[in-house]
């Protein structure tokens, strides 16, 4: 399958699959024999990515996660995990995106989408390189708490106290992980969104230390 390997472990959409194995008498049937093999896994309608059978890397879901649904960036919980801020391992990709919150299931796991506002969306990201060849969009860690406070539902913060509480007893938050939390990142976050601002200012002034 070596027609395979050029994609690496970027998900390929099925025009540029048909267009690639155009030499063969039926592209479409190939492709279903592809996924059949274990050469490809369908992520969803007109979807693949070439599996470690073909090219022998390891995928990444954080990658995938960004190109199954977008524009998107891997947040909340997922990104927490990344950076080891909290224990527990995710089996749920969750990420935020400018489009209608949506879900996936896939042979290769659960992927959340979370709708956030647009004026909102750019601050705190960052690209990690996977492989020395791949990269995806992630939140900063700080965008990662800014998200969960936002979009965690019936929350109700009103001290810097309860914000603690919250983070490190539901959350499970390592709070010494962000001894060096940039601020400026939680800053921006609580002047353009038009949710929770009180209680993103409660997180900016737990991390700077000013109120514990």
């Amino acid at each position: 399958m070596d027609i395979l390997k050029q994609f690496g472990i970027i998900p390929i959409d099925f025009s540029t699959l048909i267009s690639t194995l155009g030499d063969y008498k039926s592209p479409k049937d190939k492709v279903m024999r592809m996924e059949e093999a274990g050469y490809l896994v369908r992520l969803k309608r007109g979807m693949f990515v070439v599996t470690p059978k073909v090219h022998g890397q390891p995928l990444s879901t954080e990658l995938i996660a960004n190109h199954l649904y977008g524009p998107s960036y891997v947040s909340f919980e997922s990104a927490l995990s990344f950076y080891k801020i909290i224990p527990e391992r995710v089996y749920t990709v969750k990420s935020a995106s400018l489009k209608r919150s949506k879900n996936f299931a896939t042979p290769l796991g659960h992927f959340d989408y979370i709708q956030i506002n647009p004026s909102y969306y750019s601050i705190g990201l960052r690209q990690e390189i996977y492989e020395n060849k791949y990269a995806f969009v992630i939140a900063t860690p700080e965008k990662a708490l800014c998200d969960m406070i936002i979009s965690t539902k019936g929350i109700r913060i009103q001290s810097v106290k309860a914000m603690q509480i919250f983070l490190e007893e539901d959350l499970r938050v390592d709070l010494s992980a962000l001894e060096n939390a940039n601020l400026e990142i939680i800053k921006a976050c609580a002047t353009i969104s038009n949710k929770r601002k009180p209680e993103l200012m409660l997180l900016y002034n737990l991390l700077s230390n000013e109120s514990i």
